[in-house]
């Protein structure tokens, strides 16, 4: 027989079928505590690094810059090629298993602290706090007539927040046109046509998402709330209200004695509810609009404090630490799970290898190229003459030189030009031909008998030698 399921309504009681039929606006309430203050510092910490990190200068350019018209991507001492975007994949993987990583040990810790969604729905909500005051303040501003302190408390609110947007537009853009250039065209509005559209993309979508959208976007947008569930499990911690302790709810003075009046340490404030981002009730269980913001948290705590009674009714814990009242101990030996220790190998795994490849980049690249249009041909005095491409790619921000030389067969002639100068981060390359006396040839006719290029350069008062391998061709 099928357990019937009966969706819960929200906080304000709006049954789960309407909930998409009309987007109640949420006012949070404005909360201070420990995990308050863990907030606000990342948002400090990820916007220093978001809006500082175009004017870093680095060998006399911009620290990390992807530039995409000359096709190299800088990231401090790292000049990246197009054929480097192996990279990105990488740290693609990277990314998605710490996410896995960490959702599995904390649950949605990523979305409650460092999602730009979040931090910036904090910035945009300060600024709305400063200007149209806390919850009780903006409600009634919205619910009043238009007039000139409405519309002056307004209209500050939203030049503040087309010009946090337009900040956070140019920012972006800077990370793929120099910023300093880029606020040099700015001053005489001489974007090129394409900066112009992403500056107000960017822009408009930070306006939009975290000024009015906000919760919208955690609650229908992002698919990790979708599927966070299959990523954590009994033990995963998670932000839950304790329901033995909590229940039954009610209003009492501070005074009385809640277990002679029959009720648990919930006070039913909704206090909970009003700080909550997502606008839900914690009280009703884990649910996916939760980004584990742990708002509730704090507020919770003042709450029992000012009731005399232990913090901790909201809380962060797991499934099995609400059902076993475990101890923060307890829950801690329960990390290491199967899930738990495969993420994290495959994390360590895949990172390992990352930085072992980027320490081992090598100063420049050789790609040696056969000639497709003639495998071989014989020239003056039955020698046979092979022609090859050698291509070089300087990795270096520096001018270099390079000297190339072949080897592998008796007597084996290589033309001129031998020599190869690239500019700083340049590639080039050399059409060269390798001829072979009759005499010598004719020992070796029908086959393909393997040679090598050395490419040499001096790097930092060393010499540096690639080997690259390739074939000589002999008909018959």
């Amino acid at each position: 027989m099928p357990i019937p399921i009966q969706p819960l309504p929200d906080a304000k009681g709006v049954p789960f079928s309407e909930r998409n039929a009309k987007v109640i606006k949420i006012y949070p309430r404005s909360v201070v505590g420990v995990f308050a203050r863990l907030r606000w510092l990342s948002v400090w910490l990820t916007q220093l690094v978001f809006y500082g990190l175009p004017w870093l200068q680095w060998n006399q350019r911009q620290a990390v810059l992807f530039d995409l018209s000359q096709r190299r991507f800088y990231v401090f001492g790292l000049v990246l090629q197009p054929q480097d975007l192996i990279y990105l994949a990488a740290l693609l993987i990277i990314a998605a298993l710490a996410l896995f990583f960490f959702t599995a040990i904390a649950g949605r810790v990523w979305c409650g602290y460092a999602c730009p969604q979040t931090v910036y729905t904090e910035i945009f909500l300060w600024v709305e706090r400063h200007t149209e005051g806390d919850r009780q303040a903006r409600m009634r501003l919205d619910q009043a007539p238009w007039s000139l302190g409405k519309l002056a408390r307004k209209a500050a609110k939203q030049s503040s927040w087309i010009a946090i947007g337009l900040l956070t537009g140019l920012s972006f853009v800077g990370y793929f046109t120099p910023m300093r250039s880029l606020v040099a065209e700015l001053a005489t509005l001489a974007f090129s046509p394409w900066e112009w559209f992403w500056v107000m993309f960017y822009a408009f979508a930070t306006y939009g998402n975290a000024g009015y959208m906000r919760e919208q976007v955690c609650k229908q947008m992002c698919p990790y709330a979708r599927f966070q569930s299959a990523l954590i499990d009994m033990d995963s911690l998670v932000i839950a209200y304790d329901a033995q302790r909590g229940e039954h709810r009610g209003a009492r003075g501070r005074k009385a004695d809640p277990r002679a009046l029959g009720l648990g340490d919930c006070i039913d404030c909704t206090l909970c509810v009003q700080v909550c981002p997502t606008g839900i009730d914690i009280r009703n269980g884990l649910q996916n609009e939760c980004i584990a913001c742990a708002a509730c948290i704090d507020v919770c705590d003042q709450v029992m404090l000012k009731m005399d009674y232990a913090p901790g009714l909201i809380r962060y814990s797991s499934g099995n630490g609400m059902l076993h009242k475990l101890d923060a101990r307890q829950m801690v030996k329960r990390v290491g799970r199967p899930r738990v220790w495969i993420y994290g190998f495959l994390l360590l795994l895949v990172g390992g290898v990352f930085v072992t490849s980027l320490s081992l980049r090598k100063g420049f690249v050789v790609d040696v190229m056969k000639d497709r249009g003639s495998l071989a041909r014989e020239v003056a005095m039955g020698s046979i003459e092979n022609v090859y491409r050698i291509q070089v790619m300087n990795g270096l921000e520096q001018r270099q030189s390079y000297v190339l030389s072949a080897a592998g067969l008796p007597e084996l002639a290589l033309s001129a030009p031998t020599q190869l100068t690239l500019d700083a981060n340049g590639i080039g390359s050399l059409v060269v031909r390798l001829t072979l006396p009759q005499a010598v040839a004719e020992q070796y006719r029908g086959s393909s008998v393997p040679i090598f290029f050395d490419v040499k350069a001096q790097i930092d008062g060393k010499e540096v030698i690639r080997h690259e391998k390739s074939v000589f061709y002999i008909p018959r």
